[in-house]
């Protein structure tokens, strides 16, 4: 009589075997090499110090900033001033650590992402850099997008802006580095929509006939963070309201992927099992 032949081992999840505290070494190691990418990004952001400082944080400031050219602004140069003692130290360091971030930011969001994705399919290091790539792409269309979209109008709204003509704007340095700062790294954040929406999807959280329900609502929800994160100027806001909304529509056919993805995997899960026993 002819006996079966073997099974095939399938290969252990390690992740799944893994104890509490063991999760946090691994993470504490992931955040400790996606930080020594962003090191690795400040040490390049400080040898080019000058054209960073210059041209990319300063650059705006300037009426002939290449931006305004093709956004048809009609811009003006404003001048700033440091009202603190540590105040252009502050903003140099700053500028170095916020595009020492952005450049070492695949490093990061690689790191931090290999460590988030076993919880949500099984891990292979193809998918985690596949996954990797497009979080980092998304976030740096969105840096793009404050710094080359955003920034400008904002910056001569505000620098126009006048309610007598006794008042002159003087701006401070550090107010000027925190604001294109915070637009520039929300504008990243923003764009990872798409992103959150296939987590969720794939864990069960979240389902494209929600997404659509709350379609109108989110037109909504736009019109209010372009609101906190845009000066008081209904062209910058309708900037960023309608990229967010361009998002949300892109959120809705990732989590139908990401749905039938999940309902896929669980029955090759169930099969698999079936076929153990």
């Amino acid at each position: 009589m002819q006996s079966d032949p073997p099974k095939a081992k399938k290969p252990v999840d390690r992740t799944a075997t893994m104890s509490f505290l063991e999760h946090l070494e691994e993470l504490r190691w992931r955040i400790i090499k996606g930080l020594i990418g962003v090191l690795i990004g400040v040490v390049i952001a400080f040898i080019f110090s000058d054209f960073f400082v210059e041209q990319v944080m300063l650059g705006p400031t300037r009426g002939e900033f290449f931006m305004y050219d093709i956004l048809r602004v009609d811009a003006v140069t404003f001048e700033l001033q440091s009202r603190r003692l540590p105040g252009q130290f502050f903003t140099f360091w700053g500028t170095l650590f916020v595009m020492g971030f952005v450049i070492g930011s695949p490093v990061f969001i690689y790191q931090v992402w290999s460590f988030v994705e076993p919880a949500l399919e099984r891990k292979e290091k193809k998918k985690s850099f596949f996954s990797a790539f497009f979080i980092t792409l998304f976030f740096l269309m969105g840096v793009a997008f404050g710094y080359l979209i955003l920034v400008p109008f904002a910056l001569q709204f505000f620098a126009q802006f006048q309610i007598s003509d006794i008042i002159r704007n003087d701006f401070d340095i550090n107010a000027y580095f925190s604001s294109v700062s915070m637009w520039v790294i929300a504008c990243g954040l923003i764009f990872q929509i798409p992103v959150i929406s296939y987590a969720l999807s794939k864990i069960g959280l979240l389902t494209p006939e929600f997404l659509k329900k709350y379609r109108r609502h989110s037109i909504i929800v736009a019109l209010i963070i372009s609101a906190f994160l845009t000066p008081p100027d209904p062209i910058s806001q309708i900037l960023i309201a309608v990229p967010l909304t361009v998002l949300y529509e892109f959120s809705i056919w990732v989590s139908r992927f990401a749905v039938r993805k999940r309902k896929k995997d669980l029955a090759e899960a169930i099969e698999g099992t079936a076929d153990d026993s």
